[in-house]
């Protein structure tokens, strides 16, 4: 294994911070494939139930949101979106800004 495999092995995730008062209530869709690839930038720790990934695909971005454990996963989506955006909502999901 090469030494960044062998770190990404290792790599648990940002854990997300606790939801401030007023936080953005965030609308979450059925997953709706639009690309054949995803790719996965960043993603939540796993050591909840509740995980984010901050995709990307053909130039914009979107943020999913896997709830549950085992065989039993539930995957929503946000919106598809241009990356500053995306990132602007990746900040505030991981800040408690947003859910």
């Amino acid at each position: 294994m090469s030494t960044l495999g062998h770190l990404a092995a290792y790599y648990h995730g940002i854990h997300v911070a606790p939801l401030h008062d007023g936080h953005e209530v965030l609308s979450w869709r059925s997953r709706m494939p639009r690309f054949d690839r995803i790719r996965v930038r960043e993603h939540t720790c796993e050591c909840e139930p509740l995980t984010y990934e901050f995709c990307t695909a053909g130039g914009m971005v979107l943020i999913r949101r896997r709830q549950g454990e085992g065989k039993k996963i539930t995957l929503r989506e946000s919106e598809w979106m241009r990356t500053g955006e995306g990132e602007r909502l990746w900040t505030a999901i991981l800040t408690g800004r947003a859910r």
